[in-house]
């Protein structure tokens, strides 16, 4: 049973994908070129900004089998105006990768470039600093899930202290598969009410994200290829259940690894918690 569960929680790192979804990947390399990637995906031109001024770093960057995505970027010298990214999508649940690096010498401290990440007008990522997370000449990943329901995703990146960046963007939609149905109930067989959240980190990655229970249940998407979310080192999963009055019911962390990830054979699957009511 424990080796099941470590295998389902990978589940979580997505919520439920919108039927019939039929949008493509979205993938721009800010401030750049056309470029083909390693696993040969092309990456469009930059385009979809507000504004911005358009750069090229120097130096090697590391941690990344695509150090090229990372060569581009677009930062906003305008503090006041957010530096946005806008996209039609056909609406339905989405994941988000955003790309950085900190390249610049002066900057290369913490605290020395922090910022606001919004999507979908929700701030996501706060106070990112880049340098803290990755270092000099980093490859960095912040992902997370959202949802469109007006045909299009905004990305938005507000200044706290100096210019706000990005390198690569990359939108994927929801994800096809076996499903996972996760029931949370009390002893009494009433099911619990409150919400599942999830975060997932690595060397390279981290994002994270929420969702209520709907009858106590949480359904969810199993990821044969951790890859395609931009993981492939080494990464922890941790799952927390809050009641409607934030008290915590549940939690559980475990660390994996892609290479021994094969849920290929699974066609459908749950998972049964019971939690003791608060």
């Amino acid at each position: 049973m424990k080796k099941w569960v470590g295998l389902a929680t990978l589940v979580i790192i997505v919520s439920l994908p919108a039927a019939g979804q039929t949008q493509p990947p979205i993938r721009v390399n800010c401030g750049g070129p056309s470029y083909t990637d390693s696993l040969g995906q092309v990456w469009a031109a930059d385009y979809g900004y507000n504004e911005g001024t358009a750069s090229t770093v120097a130096g090697p960057i590391t941690g990344t089998n695509d150090p090229t995505l990372y060569q581009d970027g677009r930062w906003n010298g305008h503090p006041s105006v957010p530096m946005t990214y806008t996209f039609p999508v056909a609406n339905g649940n989405y994941h988000v990768n955003l790309y950085f690096t900190e390249a610049v010498s002066t900057l290369q401290r913490i605290g020395a470039r922090v910022f606001d990440v919004k999507i979908q007008g929700a701030t996501l990522f706060s106070h990112l600093d880049i340098f803290g997370e990755a270092g000099a000449f980093g490859a960095l990943i912040k992902g997370a899930d959202v949802t469109a329901s007006n045909g299009r995703l905004v990305i938005e990146f507000d200044s706290v202290v100096e210019n706000p960046k990005v390198h690569a963007i990359e939108i994927l939609p929801g994800a096809s598969g076996p499903s996972l149905t996760l029931n949370f109930k009390y002893p009494d067989g009433k099911p619990v009410v409150g919400t599942l959240s999830y975060a997932v980190t690595s060397s390279l990655l981290s994002f994270q994200g929420s969702t209520l229970l709907s009858n106590g249940q949480a359904q969810c998407v199993l990821f044969t290829n951790p890859s395609a979310l931009g993981i492939s080192t080494q990464f922890t999963v941790h799952l927390n259940l809050t009641d409607s009055t934030g008290r915590q019911l549940w939690q559980l962390s475990l660390g994996m690894n892609p290479a021994q990830v094969n849920l290929g054979a699974i066609q459908t699957s749950s998972l049964n918690v019971v939690v003791q009511k608060l």
